[in-house]
């Protein structure tokens, strides 16, 4: 069973976390995504707090029409409504929010995704704008490497998001290698003649104690930086470091996918959107790599029954595991009615209260199972005449 969860999540969205989402049923089932600003007027004036309130409005109409009382209806999005006048929270936003609740489930997650408003209401989460993420089309983390400053963030192709790792790691490389560091900088700086940074520009003992230094430092912050992330390799981690820090974290780093380029010079002289422009620059071709080799295979596949564009097909087929891939097109849905005891599906021209989203229902499936699923614009739809595409597993 989930817990609530009272805190705003350190870290944007774990694949785990989705998994119980996903598997996650009970009568009552609220998820509600609103898009976010990370500063600017819209926070100043309280815009995505004003667009919260509106999706809540909307999704206390639809319990009441369920026959819900006012005090059951009170007691589902309290929780929610504690977020509406909370000021901190909006000032640590990115580009979407994502809201789950239910009886015993409390959860809101803060991503690099601009979505449109929306709210769902049935006896499961809405997820499908989600699974993107964890796909090999676009989730990575950024890691910035200063000798006095250490940031860690969450990305795909929409943007970063920052992630809290203070007390994970040291902000400062002396904390790792102790006061005498602090003193051997002033020294040298002074043999300087001025306040220029060291670097491994010279000989010997002095550049192996100043390499023995940094390996130390950054042993730290991986051991930091992996205990945030657990399981979740997959990812690439690309770095933001000046050009001698690199060889030396490869050295230290233990995430199985460091990335083999990085972005070269001091973190300092890069805002958040500059940061994203160039590592999105280094990683699109690694990740364009994946989505294409599926959508060729989708191609090759539907002329021999390994594909399909049929939600009738590819519904049966996503509870039954045999989809390797799920293509889904950008803000569109098909309501309906599953009956697993058939197989069958009756269309719907919008949701009842018996229905659900039929693309939500396999996205889940086909993620839960292992499969890929990708969110995507019409023209990139491998058969942009269906708003669902599936690979089969062959």
């Amino acid at each position: 069973m989930l817990t609530v969860k009272e805190e705003v999540a350190d870290l944007a969205l774990k694949k785990d976390d989705l998994l119980r989402l996903s598997q996650y049923h009970n009568k009552t089932c609220i998820s509600i995504y609103i898009p976010t600003h990370r500063l600017g007027v819209e926070t100043l004036k309280g815009q995505d707090s004003i667009n919260l309130k509106n999706q809540l409005r909307k999704i206390r109409n639809k319990l009441s029409s369920q026959g819900l009382n006012s005090r059951e209806i009170e007691k589902l999005v309290n929780p929610v409504l504690s977020l509406i006048d909370d000021t901190d929270f909006w000032r640590h936003q990115s580009e979407g929010l994502a809201v789950f609740v239910s009886e015993d489930v409390f959860e809101k997650y803060t991503v690099p995704v601009p979505f449109a408003e929306f709210n769902y209401l049935s006896s499961s989460f809405y997820l499908k704008q989600l699974f993107p993420l964890f796909n090999d089309y676009g989730h990575f983390f950024l890691l910035t490497l200063k000798k006095d400053d250490v940031k860690f963030f969450e990305g795909n192709k929409y943007g970063l998001t920052e992630i809290n790792v203070e007390g994970l790691v040291p902000s400062r490389l002396e904390d790792s290698v102790g006061y005498d560091f602090e003193q051997k900088q002033i020294q040298f700086r002074t043999q300087l003649g001025g306040n220029k940074p060291g670097s491994f520009h010279g000989h010997g003992e002095s550049e192996a104690r100043d390499k023995n230094e940094l390996l130390v430092f950054f042993r730290e912050i991986d051991k930091g930086i992996m205990s945030k992330l657990h399981d979740q390799q997959e990812p690439p981690l690309i770095l933001c470091c000046l050009d001698y820090f690199y060889p030396v974290y490869r050295e230290a780093c233990t995430h199985k996918n460091l990335f083999p380029k990085f972005i070269s010079g001091n973190p300092t002289d890069f805002d958040t959107r500059s940061l994203h422009i160039k590592a999105w620059e280094a990683l699109e071709p690694y990740f364009m790599q994946g989505f294409l080799s599926r959508k060729e295979r989708y191609l090759i596949g539907i002329d021999k029954g390994k594909a399909s564009s049929n939600i009738r097909e590819i519904v049966p087929a996503a509870v039954s595991g045999k989809i390797d891939t799920l293509f889904l097109e950008k803000n569109t849905d098909i309501f309906g009615i599953y009956d697993p005891s058939t197989g069958g599906i009756s269309i719907q021209e919008e949701q009842s209260t018996a229905g659900e989203s039929l693309l939500n229902l396999a996205a889940k499936k086909v993620f839960e199972q292992g499969g890929a699923v990708y969110l995507l614009e019409k023209h990139h739809m491998p058969d942009g005449s269906s708003e669902v595409n599936a690979l089969f597993r062959y």
